[in-house]
């Protein structure tokens, strides 16, 4: 056991998961190399687990991580030596990265395996083979340009994910700059970070770049990293994004941060349908139907134009039809912007084989000790069930007893003590149920923003917030994502989607953005205590702790609000 330092964090076990002791002086050191090629499975208060899997090693490597450097790491904070076999199952998987090579030449888009015995296992494949037109040697398949997306996404099904190096077309032409002021007069420059993450995805022009997913928090500027690549491809671009008052956030960072004139930018959505050299469209249009037996009329959007570049704002969103479409789209440049990576359909893989592999992650804390975005305090209150719910509570099913522990009365009593105790602050009040949103703004005097709002009613509002004539707002899971509040400082969950990781990323995103003065930020999740409530916010704590963050538990008798 020697060479080991008994202060060491991590124990490696042989089925590939990593316990992480919390109480280490090693630990955020450890922690901020774990999370470039392993997968935060459990977060509870001592001891977190980690797990290396293919596709968590295949992004390392698409990042420039080799496996030489994961097992370094493991050895250099374990406890203990760590399992021969895993070393081995870490180069085995890192190795399979690449094997199979996308490449174009005069014969068209070909297939080539790194050796015989590979070239056998694809041909045989029952995922694999359909897809191939004919076999041009003993290492080498013709593919169709149609099927090179569903081609990548059922090699990386047998594990053997596909270096695309077949290019793509350059699309329409498109000449602006970034500004060097903004429209307002500010001074306006890509930080290090963001300069880096444009670089990571345009790789010099080379066919290893083009296709990616950048992941940075929320308030970090990952608009203003989407600009810098448009500026840099200089080519007709489609953006897609999760909502209307997303799409027109995009149209005025557009407008403020380059020289694109407003009749080179187009509004694609239920309320206006152009394209231009540059179109801002959302997901909701784009999976648009008359009803279950119909096409889907507006993805049609994509073969409109040539575009040079597609850009998927809150990639880990993106819903079915669209991933469909992508598949068919490959030679088109593709950039997934977000927080997290993590969907809750289990579908990270199609976005490595169709977006392509995570070319950026930069941490949290690592901005927020930069001062790019606020420090944030996360605070868990816990709340008892009062005793008239609890029989209800009890004999309730599974999805009941959610909503029940989740609409716990005493939560209006906690909101209104912790708007006491923050009196200056603009906050958001954020809940999933709608009932419950009201139920606490009226008698709080709070104006209410859910996706039945109409739009027009939806801009002023955010507008009278960023303007300081609201203080508190109360909205909805419309809020969740690509809304941009720079003064919110504060937010209250009152509820949440079950144990979504993603959920929990975008509402502390909602109050990262940069303040003067202090530059802290509070985020509050109240819970019902001993319910299933508090067992899926032990989940959505996940990404606070892959991220960094210490979040405290409190009882909410000690902050005087369970009254």
């Amino acid at each position: 056991m020697t060479g080991y330092p008994t202060d060491n964090p991590l124990i490696v076990q042989g089925d590939h998961t990593i316990l992480v002791e919390v109480a280490s002086p090693r630990y955020a050191e450890a922690r901020d190399q774990l999370v470039r090629f392993a997968e935060l499975v459990k977060a509870p208060e001592h001891v977190h687990t980690y797990r290396v899997t293919p596709l968590s090693v295949w992004n390392a490597c698409a990042a420039g991580v080799s496996a030489a450097e994961i097992t370094r790491t493991l050895e250099q904070f374990s406890k203990y030596p760590i399992p021969a076999h895993v070393a081995v199952e870490v180069r085995d998987f890192a190795s399979r990265y690449g094997r199979m090579r996308l490449e174009r030449d005069e014969r068209g888009l070909v297939l080539t395996a790194n050796d015989a015995p590979l070239a056998e296992q694809v041909a045989r494949s029952k995922q694999v083979a359909p897809l191939l037109k004919e076999r041009l040697s003993a290492l080498e398949f013709l593919v169709e340009p149609v099927h090179r997306g569903e081609i990548k996404q059922a090699l990386v099904k047998i594990g053997f994910p596909a270096e695309d190096l077949a290019g793509y077309t350059d699309g329409e032409t498109l000449s602006f700059t970034l500004r060097g002021v903004t429209m307002a007069g500010e001074p306006f420059g890509l930080r290090a970070y963001q300069q880096s993450a444009a670089g990571a995805f345009h790789a010099a022009g080379s066919a290893r770049g083009g296709s990616g997913v950048i992941t940075l928090p929320c308030g970090a500027g990952k608009t203003i990293v989407g600009m810098a690549c448009m500026a840099t491809l200089q080519a007709s671009t489609l953006i897609l994004t999760t909502s209307v008052t997303a799409v027109r956030q995009w149209i005025r960072e557009l407008l403020d941060k380059t020289t694109l004139r407003e009749d080179q930018i187009a509004e694609y959505s239920g309320l206006a349908k152009e394209a231009r050299s540059v179109t801002v469209a959302t997901y909701q249009i784009m999976t648009w139907r008359q009803d279950k037996e119909s096409d889907f009329f507006h993805l049609s959007l994509f073969d409109r134009r040539n575009w040079g570049l597609i850009i998927y704002d809150e990639v880990h969103l993106l819903p079915a039809p669209v991933f469909r479409v992508t598949a068919g789209l490959q030679a088109r440049r593709r950039l997934g912007l977000t927080a997290t990576l993590v969907r809750e359909d289990g579908r990270e893989d199609d976005v490595f084989a169709l977006i392509g592999p995570k070319k950026a992650d930069v941490p949290w804390k690592v901005l927020e000790h930069q001062g790019w975005i606020a420090t944030a305090l996360c605070t868990e209150v816990r709340l008892p069930l009062p005793e008239e719910l609890r029989m209800p509570y009890a004999v309730a099913d599974s999805r009941s007893k959610f909503r029940i522990a989740s609409e716990n009365p005493l939560k209006l009593g906690s909101v209104r003590r912790i708007l006491e105790q923050h009196p200056d602050e603009p906050a958001l009040l954020i809940g999933t149920y709608l009932d419950q949103l009201q139920w606490l703004a009226e008698p709080l005097g709070l104006p209410v923003l859910t996706g039945t709002t109409p739009q027009r009613k939806r801009d002023r509002l955010f507008t009278d917030f960023r303007e300081g004539r609201i203080q508190v707002l109360a909205v909805s899971k419309v809020a969740n994502f690509a809304v941009d509040l720079p003064e919110a400082s504060l937010a209250i969950q009152v509820s949440g989607s079950f144990g979504s990781r993603q959920e929990e990323a975008q509402r502390l995103g909602r109050i990262l953005r940069p303040k003067a003065g202090r530059n802290q930020a509070h985020f509050y999740t109240l819970v019902s205590r001993d319910t299933v409530e508090q067992d899926y916010a032990l989940k959505r704590q996940l990404f606070l702790c892959e991220q960094g963050y210490a979040y405290s538990i409190v009882d909410g008798e000690d902050l005087g609000c369970t009254g």
